[in-house]
C-alpha cells in the first residue's frame, strides 16, 4: 500500500510536468489576450488619427488652435442642429447600406 520513494518521486516530477504545462498554457492565453487588446487600441488610435487628419485637411486653421480651443470648437460644431442631423443621416446609411 505504502507508496515507494521511487513512485514518489515519479509522481512528483509528473505532476510538475503539468504544472509547468498550465503556466505556459495561461501564459499563451495571456499573451493572446495582451495582443487582441493591443490590435484594438492600434485601430482606434489609427482611426482617431486619420479623422483628425481629415478635419486639418478641410480646415487648416485649427492646426494652430489648443487642445482646449479646438474641443470647444467641436462642441459647439455637433451642436448645430444641420449637423446633428448630417451626422445621423450618415449614420443611417452607413448601417443600411
Amino acid at each position: 500500500m505504502d507508496k515507494s520513494r521511487e513512485e514518489l518521486e515519479k509522481e512528483y516530477a509528473e505532476a510538475t510536468a503539468k504544472l509547468e504545462q498550465y503556466q505556459h498554457r495561461g501564459q499563451r492565453y495571456e499573451n493572446r489576450i495582451r495582443y487582441y487588446t493591443q490590435g484594438e487600441r492600434k485601430k482606434r488610435n489609427h482611426r482617431l488619427i486619420t479623422r483628425g487628419g481629415a478635419v486639418e485637411s478641410i480646415a487648416p486653421e485649427v492646426r494652430g488652435m489648443s487642445e482646449r480651443a479646438f474641443f470647444l470648437l467641436m462642441e459647439k460644431v455637433f451642436s448645430l442642429p444641420e449637423v446633428a442631423a448630417l451626422v445621423s443621416q450618415a449614420t443611417d446609411q452607413q448601417e443600411s447600406g
